[in-house]
């Protein structure tokens, strides 16, 4: 390859490299360590992180890591790897496609440089998140300049914001939950069924600081009932993967599941727009806690959850949609 070559750097957040308390110590380490994760006075959370957050959380997550993972791996590796993949046989030889992870492996400052080794000198950062939130996209940002700081010779940069109504992304969650259907039958919405549309949550005070999170998820949400045709009340909007004290935006997923049971609502799906991949927090939490709640407050009901894009040809052309797009003049 030339100096002149494009690479896509597609980033998800990041996963422990075994289910085993040590390795899932060594993720949430460094994951909640991040200020935009958790912005907290460093010596007070340093002390709250290892003294009580990382001895309980490590084991717990561990053994949570244990029920959802696959013969490959961590089902958020095994997706982000088939999605880079598939970008890549999309976008054609004049890319190279590579992925990498927030926190964990492999780093984004070590791709970047495998990408410069291999003569790549303008790179596209394309995290899969199509929300902006200062905690996912702003962090990924946060590590590409710590990186270049280390760099004497620095590669061209685009850096990807948010694509939370792209055309290509609606249209494939709205063919992700049609698919489900077509299996599972579905749900009789005039009879009260419900979908919910669970969201990873962000703290209030995020939110008010300006954050367009919840503006971006609304929209998505608004736009995807259009395309299924279906209206507020037939499909909510929640908020999952509350972490600590703090206020969180509601209503919460699990809260809501609890409350449709309880109401007698004889199907709940609940699928997860924001999430381009499965992992722990749709296949254990979703999947098997929110289920559970559910369950427990109507045990005649049914209860689905629609899996994540994961390597949808539909998503896989949409994102590739969107990588031409930030390519504009980088490619002949």
């Amino acid at each position: 390859m030339t100096a002149a070559a494009v690479g896509v750097l597609v980033v998800n957040l990041g996963t422990p490299t075994a289910p085993t308390a040590p390795a899932v110590r060594r993720y949430l380490r460094q994951f909640l360590s991040d200020k935009r994760v958790v912005n907290m006075p460093a010596p007070v959370w340093r002390t709250i992180l290892e003294l009580f957050v990382l001895p309980i959380r490590g084991s717990k997550s561990a053994h949570k890591y244990q029920q959802v993972w696959l013969d490959g791996g961590s089902p958020l590796m095994v997706y982000t790897q088939a999605i880079a993949a598939g970008l890549g046989e999309r976008l054609g030889p004049a890319v190279r496609v590579e992925m990498a992870m927030r926190y964990g492996q492999p780093a984004i400052g070590q791709v970047l440089d495998q990408l410069q080794a291999a003569g790549v000198g303008k790179v596209l950062v394309l995290p899969l998140y199509p929300q902006y939130s200062v905690s996912t996209v702003a962090s990924v940002n946060d590590a590409v300049a710590r990186h270049l700081l280390t760099v004497v010779d620095q590669p061209e940069l685009r850096l990807v914001h948010s694509y939370p109504l792209h055309p290509g992304y609606i249209e494939a969650l709205a063919r992700q939950a049609e698919a489900a259907w077509e299996e599972t039958g579905r749900p009789d919405f005039a009879n009260g069924d419900r979908l919910l549309l669970s969201f990873h949550g962000i703290p209030v005070a995020v939110d008010r600081s300006g954050d367009p999170y919840r503006e971006q998820c609304l929209a998505t949400a608004t736009a995807l009932r259009a395309r299924l045709g279906l209206s507020e009340d037939h499909a909510l909007m929640t908020f999952q993967s509350k972490f600590g004290p703090a206020p969180w935006l509601t209503p919460a997923t699990i809260e809501t599941v609890a409350r449709l049971g309880s109401e007698g609502v004889a199907r709940v799906d609940v699928m997860c727009p924001g999430f381009a991949a499965d992992c722990l927090e749709t296949l254990e939490e979703i999947e098997l806690l929110n289920r559970a709640a559910y369950v427990a407050a109507n045990p005649a009901g049914t209860f689905h959850r629609i899996a994540c894009l994961n390597d949808a040809p539909a998503w896989l052309d949409a994102l590739a949609e969107v990588a031409r797009q930030h390519l504009t003049g980088w490619l002949t």
